[in-house]
């Protein structure tokens, strides 16, 4: 369906607007819809993503930043806005996942492309 998977990311982009339009315009029942694709969607790309250590941590931080806002946007839909702190949890979680990317295999991605690059110039 899609020629790339930039392609996918940029359906993707989409349906996150949608479900966050939905979001502020307080239209629960199409917001609280555009979740599913929203995040399954998300999920395939990360899976998809895999082979690649970057793009599997950006990714994996992007599900656990849309899952963060399906949970703020159901707490305000239902619960007078008491599910924040649950969200924070994602949102923790996430940033988690791209710490440990950009401070433990990013470090070493760099070295071992910093050792390539010398060594073609020799």
């Amino acid at each position: 369906m899609f020629k790339d998977i930039r392609e996918y990311e940029n359906m993707h982009i989409v349906l996150w607007l949608i479900k966050d339009t939905c979001w502020v315009m307080t239209w629960r029942i199409a917001g609280m819809t555009m979740i599913i694709p929203t995040l399954i969607v998300a999920i395939h790309i990360a899976w998809r993503s895999r082979k690649n250590i970057a793009d599997l941590f950006h990714n994996t931080a992007v599900c656990l930043w849309i899952s963060a806002n399906a949970t703020w946007m159901t707490g305000e839909f239902f619960f007078q806005d008491g599910l924040r702190q649950y969200a924070m949890i994602f949102f923790i979680a996430g940033i988690v996942v791209v710490s440990i990317f950009y401070l433990v295999h990013f470090p070493k991605t760099r070295k071992i492309l910093l050792k390539e690059d010398g060594e073609k110039k020799l």
